[in-house]
């Protein structure tokens, strides 16, 4: 087999994308065409990642929370995001459904990825979250969720576990679906 269409997405990625996201052939091979310009290695690093990332955010740090989303999307923990995992990682993050949306939130919350959470673990993504909300609007928060540690343990009661119990995926996925509060907890969307 030659490699005389190295420019352009395999076949095998295209099909496998295709069948996984809701993405059109075109707008597949469009996102490659982009991907490629932007990263000519076919890689992203974490640090590319980070400074794609902040531009989202840019009255916030978001290096922290861009680190656990990196690391939650890199499937084969090699330190980067190729084509494949990019795709998935934009499709899970925009036009994913609720429950796929939250398999992946769950997988960000579960730092060690040890298959649970912990109530340190939501601790430590909800500080990167509290980082993404610029300050002016921080001042507006309600009392109980003003700062990121109150976040944590309000999200925490949610799933109604003590201080050192942990929280199975199905559990965290229930626990969000059938609290509208968790769920605005476990992400922040600027301009609400």
């Amino acid at each position: 087999m030659g490699n005389s269409k190295s420019g352009a997405v395999s076949k095998e990625i295209l099909e496998d994308l295709k069948l996984n996201t809701k993405f059109t052939e075109m707008e597949i091979v469009q996102w490659y065409e982009n991907f490629k310009r932007q990263c000519p290695t076919g890689r992203i690093s974490k640090e590319e990642f980070q400074s794609i990332y902040s531009k989202f955010f840019p009255e916030s740090d978001a290096n922290t929370y861009a680190q656990h989303v990196f690391r939650s999307f890199d499937t084969n923990e090699d330190g980067t995001l190729d084509f494949k995992e990019y795709i998935i990682a934009l499709h899970m993050t925009s036009t994913g459904k609720t429950t796929s949306k939250l398999e992946w939130a769950f997988s960000l919350f579960d730092v060690d990825k040890n298959g649970y959470i912990t109530k340190s673990e939501v601790k430590e993504i909800c500080t990167a979250i509290f980082k993404l909300i610029p300050k002016d609007e921080q001042a507006d928060l309600p009392d109980d969720e003003n700062t990121a540690e109150k976040r944590a343990d309000k999200l925490w009661q949610f799933f109604e576990k003590g201080e050192n119990d942990r929280v199975a995926e199905g559990e965290f996925i229930k626990g969000v679906m059938d609290n509208d509060g968790a769920l605005r907890l476990i992400q922040y969307e600027p301009g609400r």
